[in-house]
């Protein structure tokens, strides 16, 4: 591997796990209460069950094109919202955190591949950082409904200044 494509490689990884940006990604949704998960705070548009779905949702798309499968696209946003607003169990709560985890471990190891390989007219590298965002933007979101719950931080710690 040159020494550019290493480069890359630590740049997406670092975002990917939100390192230098905001608190660690895998740990945003640890220590939430199943049932405090599908709480909706007074205006707000989601629970954190809803936005852990459709962060998992986009993970499992660019996980299976970094595959090289072409995935469908929803016809409209809400098709890349599935479930409810509360998770029936704290089996299920949990089940769609370890998704969160598996995807975001698995959106890791595509790093290790050609970044610049094309595959639809996008390459590794855009579709990483693309993911990258579309996280980070949510991870946001999911912060600020831990704070309203008042369940902020996480066990593993998160910036509160």
């Amino acid at each position: 591997m040159n020494k550019n494509n290493r480069i890359l490689e630590k740049a997406v990884e670092r975002a990917l796990s939100g390192e230098g940006a905001h608190a660690a990604s895998l740990g945003i949704f640890d220590g939430i209460d199943w049932k405090l998960a599908g709480t909706r705070p007074k205006g707000a548009p989601h629970s954190l069950f809803q936005l852990l779905n459709h962060v998992v949702y986009w993970q499992n798309w660019v996980v299976m094109w970094l595959g090289g499968k072409t995935p469908p696209i929803p016809k409209h946003a809400s098709g890349s919202w599935p479930g409810k607003v509360s998770p029936a169990t704290k089996r299920e709560w949990q089940g769609a955190v370890k998704a969160f985890r598996t995807g975001l471990k698995a959106l890791g190891r595509g790093t290790r591949a050609d970044l610049l390989a094309k595959h639809g007219g996008k390459n590794s590298l855009e579709m990483l950082l693309a993911i990258a965002s579309h996280n980070s933007y949510h991870l946001g979101e999911a912060t600020l409904l831990r704070q309203l719950l008042e369940a902020w931080p996480p066990p593993s710690g998160g910036l509160t200044w």
